[in-house]
């Protein structure tokens, strides 16, 4: 190898149209949105870097072998005089450029966080605009706001990123805190649980014990009363950058807004539809045998009917809906014909009747007509309104049915078997049913003898996991379901037409696989083309952090093509596991990180690819 104490490189000017790439130099395959933020970095501070070259055997042109991404970028700035004669560092012999090539690939490092957040912090507030920062670091402008919010940390949380006692996930939820007190507490309880071998603190719950009594806008209340209204009435604001959410501090302000909101809402309500009363409930559905336990009773709309021709129409625009080719026009025309088929309540009706609102998941506001309250049962069966009770339950004891027990069982038996029969002349009817039975809309009831186990499909940690939304929790959708009016809600299901309900229902039977055979799985995954990967994405948190450090080393060679004594190898197995899990994340997280590693695309491949050894 050459011995270095005896290169004799000299630096020459050489103009651009003389210089092109070596096939000496590592960097194939390079982004060019990078390349462009790169030439105006260089435009901007110019080239505090010299390449690296050697000159071909008759001496007219020089090949480039170290800074192949700065000779692409001023290929892009030839139009500025500056850069048309480029500082080359010339290399004395074939070896030495070889040597320079593999080198400044190989020792190339990146910024550590914790000091790129400081760094950015100083230039911040040394007056450097966000757009100057990001074109000096090359990155976006995003990613300079939310180092930003980092640099505003105490300094004992930047101390602990640079230390590998947190992660840089774990140090971007403490920049929802404003009790610096409170966030060292925070700190030492992490850094403690880690020192004990506990379980680390996750990402929710650091913001959590930070920001105990902060409402997101997500939240239902939040949702429902809005920011604008709630910043008017004096409400303070936070936010998380990291999760673009926005945070309501002031919950007692934000209850009292809901409650305000939607007593107004209860009285515009009644005005606008001419309910004897109208009444709200605080949570975000109706309990199951809510309308039992309050002892209402129930009116239903009075059915409307289509004319024949009125009819063909319906079914008409009902099959254009079911191909998604229905116009606007042709909408508000179906939504009017279904109106009238559903019909409306009465007058005399709402004389005696009334109605419950509540604001569901979402802030949207539900309601639940034709409650008759049982101050009002007598006038409305009087009126012939509401039909007499068959559950005793004006308080009169029930004659004794001459029906015994055993005999009811058997008659319901033979009621269920007719059913059955019935449902048979209608495939379409049940495979309806079955959409809705697994929609969770009937609550805890059900409408077939299945008992619903969903599989477990969310991990304790979720951070790098993006699941279909079709494939939510069905304990959620069963909880969202209670209080529903069930037969008005399956009519309502099944007019979004067959192609929405058995859209519906392979989402619904997809979120219940379970497949515990390994051939029958293969054969699934081979017809659908599955790819974890799409879904998941390894990261500090959800994996490397969760292993030993051995494993890290093992990992960064192979996913480097790295040899167990080179340079780049050897220097992550001295680092601390905190500073090896931060380089992982990034290197499959960061692509401004793999573009600064000039990985091979062999290389990217296998990150994009890569899974824990038993995932497939």
């Amino acid at each position: 190898m050459t011995d270095q104490t005896k290169i004799a490189a000299t630096i020459e000017s050489v103009p651009f149209a003389d210089l092109y790439l070596s096939d000496l130099n590592p960097r194939t395959v390079v982004s060019e949105s990078a390349v462009a933020v790169l030439a105006e970095n260089i435009r901007k501070v110019g080239l505090i870097q010299n390449l690296g070259g050697l000159r071909d055997e008759d001496g007219t042109r020089v090949g480039v072998v170290a800074g192949g991404r700065r000779l692409r970028a001023l290929a892009l700035l030839q139009d500025d005089p500056r850069f048309q004669t480029v500082a080359v560092q010339i290399a004395p012999d074939a070896e030495t450029a070889r040597l320079w090539a593999t080198s400044e690939n190989g020792q190339r490092e990146a910024l550590h966080p914790a000091d790129e957040i400081r760094d950015y912090g100083a230039m911040d507030r040394r007056g450097v605009s966000v757009a100057d920062i990001s074109v000096a670091y090359g990155v976006t402008e995003k990613h300079v706001y939310r180092r930003l919010a980092l640099a505003g940390l105490p300094d004992p949380v930047l101390d602990a990123l640079k230390a590998g006692q947190i992660s840089l996930s774990h140090a971007a939820a403490f920049t929802v805190g404003q009790d610096e007190k409170l966030m060292i507490e925070v700190l030492t309880r992490i850094v403690e649980d880690a020192a004990n071998g506990r379980y680390a603190l996750s990402d929710h719950q650091i913001k959590a014990m930070l920001r105990p009594g902060a409402v997101k806008e997500s939240d239902r209340r939040a949702a429902f009363v809005g920011v604008d209204a709630y910043k008017e009435a004096g409400g303070r604001i936070g936010g998380d950058l990291f999760a673009d959410e926005t945070l309501f501090d002031d919950t007692a302000l934000l209850d009292e807004l809901f409650a305000a909101k939607l007593a107004k809402a209860a009285d515009d309500f009644a005005e606008a539809h001419g309910w004897k009363w109208v009444e709200t409930h605080p949570e975000d559905y109706l309990p199951y045998g809510f309308t039992e336990d309050r002892k209402f009773g129930r009116v239903y709309p009075v059915e409307g009917d289509l004319s024949e021709a009125e009819s063909e129409r319906y079914d008409e625009l009902a099959e254009l809906a079911n191909g998604d080719v229905l116009d606007e026009d042709g909408e508000a025309e179906l939504e009017a014909l279904q109106a009238k088929a559903d019909g409306a309540f009465t007058d005399e009706q709402k004389a005696v009747a009334g109605a419950v609102l509540y604001v569901a998941r979402g802030g949207t506001i539900k309601v639940a007509e034709g409650l008759v309250k049982p101050e009002d049962r007598k006038e409305a069966m009087a009126a012939g309104i509401l039909a007499a009770s068959q559950h005793g339950t004006t308080g009169e004891t029930a004659p004794k049915s001459p029906i015994s027990d055993k005999l009811r069982g058997d008659l319901d038996r033979i009621e269920k078997g007719a059913r059955q029969a019935a449902l048979l002349t209608d495939p379409k009817l049940a495979l309806h049913l079955l959409a809705f039975h697994l929609s969770g809309k009937m609550g805890y009831g059900y409408a077939f003898g299945l008992t619903v186990n969903p599989p477990a499909n969310a991990p304790e940690t979720e951070t790098g996991y993006t699941l279909d939304k079709r494939l939510s929790s069905i304990a959620e959708r069963y909880e969202a379901g209670f209080g529903s009016e069930v037969g008005k809600d399956f009519a309502a299901f099944r007019k979004r037409g067959d192609k929405k309900v058995m859209e519906a229902l392979n989402g619904y039977l997809a979120s219940l696989l379970t497949v515990p055979d390994a051939e029958l799985g293969a054969m699934i995954d081979k017809a659908t083309g599955r790819r974890t990967r799409d879904v998941w994405a390894p990261t500090g948190e959800n994996f490397f952090g969760r292993v030993g450090g051995p494993y890290l080393n093992a990992l960064w060679q192979d996913l480097l093509d790295l040899a167990e004594d080179h340079p780049t190898a050897t220097t992550f197995a001295k680092l601390k596991k905190g500073e090896k899990v931060g380089k992982l994340h990034d290197l499959f997280n960061d692509e401004a990180t793999r573009e600064a590693h000039g990985l091979t695309k062999a290389q990217r491949d296998r990150i994009a690819n890569w899974l824990p050894e038993g995932m497939a």
